[in-house]
């Protein structure tokens, strides 16, 4: 069974940095492209960052460009997102899984969605 097991999370002030990390268990991600995602209360789960599998190629969304790095340990399989200079608006809890490179989906048969990590971030 796969496990997907997201952290790093908490409270920051806005101009501060978190890293997130998200332990994959039961199977691994070395051949698989994988992504962040978040969803704020209301609102439906988005697209956030993601990292290829086969090249060091990375994709954002427009919001978080420049401010968030993703990265990937294949040995220890498991992922990452830097977050610098957040923002209120970044509030959120942030989730991972495994998505599909071209529609920056996430790809359900992967494994099912943990527990997610709450970021929030005052002003």
């Amino acid at each position: 069974q796969v496990q997907l097991v997201e952290s790093g999370g908490g409270l920051v002030q806005a101009g501060g940095s978190l890293r997130l990390s998200c332990a994959v268990s039961g199977r691994t991600i070395s051949r698989s492209h994988m992504g962040w995602f978040c969803q704020a209360p209301g609102k439906e789960r988005e697209f956030v960052a993601a990292i290829n599998w086969y090249s060091p190629a990375t994709a954002y969304a427009d919001s978080v460009k420049g401010r968030f790095t993703i990265s990937r340990d294949n040995a220890k399989n498991t992922v990452y997102l830097q977050m610098n200079s957040l923002k209120p608006e970044d509030s959120a809890v942030y989730y991972c899984n495994a998505i599909d490179w071209g529609t920056r989906s996430p790809v359900p048969t992967f494994g099912s969605w943990g527990q997610g990590t709450q970021v929030t971030v005052s002003s």
